[in-house]
């Protein structure tokens, strides 16, 4: 089978890493297949931000494990102890920018598989960067009011198997004449 089909059948989400940091190496290649991701009309509108100081993460996992929609214990980590986050920002001027965002997000975590790095795709940076405080960091980090947070992927080498893949639904495809 295509190695490229292979890692997109093959990838999964993984909720437990080991205790070390990714390689630079590993980072450079997945952040730079990133930006190869297809945007609307080619505009390259999403930004990817990049943390790797574990008190940040800290603080970005309390803050995101604020927005769950149902109550959770004070101690989940909703980024897995994860040594890499990546926020996926995207500009919202620009009419296929959620898409634009998606589209980024699932090429940094197929690209992570490829070179053996685990990831998981995280939600809830669109509440984020929607409250007072994601807006107070954009204007910190230097990045326009206009952009929105579309998701977050956690980065790391896996210290668990992947899990095996959920059937795929006899309807997920439908043929029209």
């Amino acid at each position: 089978m295509n190695q490229t089909i292979e890692d997109l059948k093959t990838r999964r989400s993984i909720r437990k890493f080991k205790d070390e940091q990714i390689s630079d190496e590993d980072l450079k290649t997945i952040l730079e297949t990133g930006t190869y991701a297809p945007t609307g009309r080619g505009a390259q509108s999403p930004k990817i931000v990049v943390i790797q100081n574990p008190e940040t993460i800290k603080e970005f996992s309390a803050w995101n494990r604020s927005f769950f929609p149902v109550p959770v214990p004070d101690d989940m980590d909703p980024f897995y102890g994860a040594k890499t986050l990546l926020i996926v920002l995207a500009n919202s001027e620009f009419p296929t920018y959620v898409e634009d965002g998606a589209s980024v997000l699932a090429v940094l975590v197929n690209a992570a598989h490829a070179v053996g790095v685990g990831s998981c795709w995280i939600h809830r940076a669109r509440d984020e960067f929607a409250s007072e405080k994601g807006k107070a960091l954009l204007k910190e980090w230097g990045i326009p009011e206009t952009y929105e947070g579309i998701g977050h992927v956690v980065l790391g080498y896996p210290d668990m198997e992947a899990p095996e893949p959920l059937p795929r639904k006899e309807d997920y495809i439908h043929y029209v004449d």
